[in-house]
């Protein structure tokens, strides 16, 4: 498969495939840069990957393993010159990176040092190679295949380059090209009656299938075995012409046998009630398919008792484990990414017992488990990693480990004290961006033989959710973060003030971090005075809370000057700072000693203002910019009385602002809200009343502050 890169080279594009059908390739045909698929890689790094079974997929590409679990190797390599130009075609292999180099094992080739980096990536096709082996690959490519995968992979860069040179680039295909193999010698007359004389001595029937699935051939005999005439048959899809063989089992064992190219036998039933035996023999261009009468095979014997028991079904495998798929998608924190692994994997897999662990501190750290005792578990936390257990191991190398009874672990960890009651385990490791952060322990009740599509199932498995689970970690980690951050920057406490009733409150918004730019602040000046602050800095982030710390520390170096003043002076600062951030901000100077309270805004919401005989207005305030825009913008402030038991109600726009209604009707309904509340109800109360509300009204996407002050006379309670 050849892919080419688009205009702006963040994604490759298939465009020429042989060797596989283009319903195959279909799912490949997109490759982002930055997804996680081999030839990504290739590209972006400039390296050579290779993939050496099913296994070693499983391990380094789960979501490749987990759809495509056959045996077969693959190799992608960047169509491009080592570094420095191209190379001859005859020079040796040493002129090219090892093609089986691990990733992490060798820097890219725009790495390298010296001047000729930056012309090597401006040389660079960005197109890229995907190679295909059947599943009786050796592990390694030969010398001779390093050979012809080097010199291939100059000849359609240089194909490439000299194309864009002439000004007419190669561009990436709507549909890729599709190329058909070389079709075998044509037969004679003579030689062709003798190969029908031959295929229709054989016992049962036969046919034959190209890459797509479609009977290309087939006899009589096999026609009557499938009990459909051969017209409907000749040149369609066997699961369309016979609706009976339309299931994921018999075009699993197809697409089995056309990725690995190795051969394939099953049994199944058709309506007449009859078992079939299927054998697939596939190469490049098709699969000679021989079908017999299941009861002209030898009858297997019956499975006994010690027999080790069976893995589920792979139909029920994969729905369980697809569920798990999609539920991992979902998971926001590592707890989880726990429980769902917990909840599908047991049963899907037919263990009996799950634990999960991750580094911490050079320590393995039980993070969840499943069919263990607590005890137990509580044993193994903590052990360290340089400790030789199969669980460390794992950890250290990225290598999975599989026993199938309690002697094979034994033999190979003869110090291991089995305290579990299982009989089976597989230790996997969890590997997340290219490095194994934990370890994952699945244990069986019974003997187990664990077969190679098992085991790459399980690999898959446990790389999808080490994805999960650091990605989780690093929410929790930045969840907590922001939480720590948020609570640093709003008081702790509010000062005791004679006199004065206050309660405050402040809720995140319900999506995203937790965390923003509102803030609240009471500043005691001296024994009658104090200053009241409350602000909305723009956005919903970490920088929207640090502008919201710099916002209080400015008004604190200022209170007690007149209201308009700090309002100036605060926004002075601002523009200097040049945030790009705008805020909103009320602040009071409140005169116990002469009722009185001077409030100037910069651009927020009026606060609310219960006068003795329980009426609630909406205070007018003189409009004044936000702060942040203009540096020479000045304020206006405003005095009003505030005696005993007169009521302030200083809050952010969260509090009243509701998708569809207008935001007058909502201020009026916050302040019909203050007027009903019983006269001497704790002011705690009545926050809570007014938050619950705001909070049930309608969907909230803003965070709300609210600050509530009253004028206390002497014995009332201080809420």
């Amino acid at each position: 498969m050849i892919y080419l890169p688009d205009s702006a080279r963040r994604v490759l594009h298939l465009t020429l495939t042989v060797g596989v059908s283009r319903e195959f390739a279909a799912p490949w045909s997109r490759v982002g840069l930055d997804d996680p698929i081999p030839v990504a890689d290739a590209v972006r790094e400039q390296r050579f990957v290779w993939l050496g079974g099913q296994e070693d997929t499983a391990r380094r590409y789960p979501r490749l393993g987990l759809v495509l679990p056959y045996g077969f190797a693959l190799g992608a390599a960047p169509l491009d010159s080592p570094p420095g130009g191209a190379a001859p075609l005859d020079s040796p292999p040493g002129d090219m990176p090892p093609l089986d180099t691990a990733p992490g094992d060798m820097p890219p080739l725009d790495t390298a040092p010296g001047d000729t980096a930056a012309a090597d990536r401006a040389a660079s096709t960005g197109a890229g190679l995907v190679l295909l082996w059947p599943g009786s690959h050796e592990p390694h490519l030969s010398e001779q295949e390093r050979q012809a995968v080097e010199s291939g992979c100059r000849r359609l860069a240089d194909i490439l380059r000299r194309a864009a040179d002439d000004g007419q680039p190669i561009q990436p295909a709507a549909l890729p090209v599709v190329l058909q193999p070389l079709p075998p010698p044509t037969p004679g007359p003579a030689e062709a009656a003798a190969a029908m004389a031959f295929i229709r001595r054989l016992p049962g029937g036969n046919c034959a299938l190209d890459l797509n699935g479609k009977i290309t051939f087939i006899t009589q005999e096999a026609a009557d075995l499938l009990g459909a005439p051969l017209s409907d048959l000749l040149g369609s899809l066997p699961w369309e012409a016979l609706p009976w063989m339309d299931t994921p089992t018999i075009e699993d064992h197809y697409r089995a046998s056309v990725i690995s190219r190795l051969p394939r036998t099953f049994v199944t039933t058709p309506p007449s009630g009859h078992s079939l035996r299927f054998a697939l023999y596939p190469d490049d261009t098709g699969i000679s398919v021989r079908i017999t009468s299941g009861t002209d095979e030898p009858a297997s014997p019956p499975p006994s008792p010690s027999t080790p028991t069976a893995a589920p079904s792979r139909a029920a495998a994969l729905y369980h484990l697809m569920h798990l798929a999609a539920t991992l998608t979902e998971a926001a924190h590592a707890q989880d990414v726990v429980e769902q692994a917990a909840d599908q994997l047991v049963p899907a897999l037919g263990a009996q017992a799950m634990a999960l662990m991750v580094e911490d501190e050079r320590r393995l750290r039980i993070v969840g488990y499943r069919g263990y005792p607590a005890e137990l578990m509580a044993r193994y936390d903590g052990e360290p990693v340089t400790s030789e257990t199969a669980t460390t191991h794992v950890l250290r190398t990225g290598t999975p480990l599989f026993f199938g009874d309690a002697g094979a672990l034994l033999a190979a960890y003869p110090s291991v004290v089995i305290e579990d009651g299982m009989a089976a385990w597989a230790f996997l490791p969890l590997i997340a961006s290219s490095r194994p952060v934990g370890s994952l322990v699945l244990a069986y009740a019974r003997p187990r033989h664990f077969a190679p599509g098992e085991r790459a199932v399980l690999t898959s498995i446990a790389g999808l959710i080490a994805q999960a689970l650091d990605r989780a970690r690093l929410y929790d980690s930045v969840h907590h973060l922001a939480h720590s951050l948020q609570t640093s920057l709003l008081p702790h406490a509010l000062p005791h003030v004679p006199h004065l009733e206050v309660a405050a409150r402040y809720l995140p918004a319900a999506q995203g971090l937790d965390i923003g730019g509102d803030f609240y602040d009471l500043i005691r000046i001296d024994e009658t005075t104090v200053a009241a602050v409350i602000g909305d800095v723009q956005g919903h982030n970490v920088n929207a809370a640090v502008l919201m710390g710099q916002v209080r520390t400015a008004v604190h170096a200022t209170a007690g000057a007149p209201p308009a003043e700090v309002l100036a002076r605060t926004n002075r600062l601002l523009t200097d700072l040049e945030p790009g951030l705008f805020t909103s901000c009320l602040y009071a100077h409140i005169d116990l000693a002469r009722h009185t309270a001077c409030l100037a805004t910069a651009g927020h919401p009026p606060p609310l203002l219960r006068h003795g005989d329980g009426t609630t207005d909406i205070l007018d305030l003189p409009p004044g910019l936000l702060l942040g825009i203009d540096p020479d913008a000045g304020y206006t402030a405003t005095e009003f009385a505030f005696g005993p038991p007169s009521l302030l109600a200083l809050y952010t726009d969260g509090l009243v602002e509701t998708p569809g209604q207008d935001i007058d009707e909502a201020i009026g309904e916050a302040a019909a809200r203050i007027t009903r509340a019983p006269h001497r109800q704790p002011l705690g109360l009545l926050a809570d009343d007014l938050i619950h509300h705001a909070r049930h009204a309608a969907p909230r996407t803003d965070d709300i502050a609210l600050l509530l002050l009253r004028s206390r006379e002497p014995g009332m309670p201080s809420g």
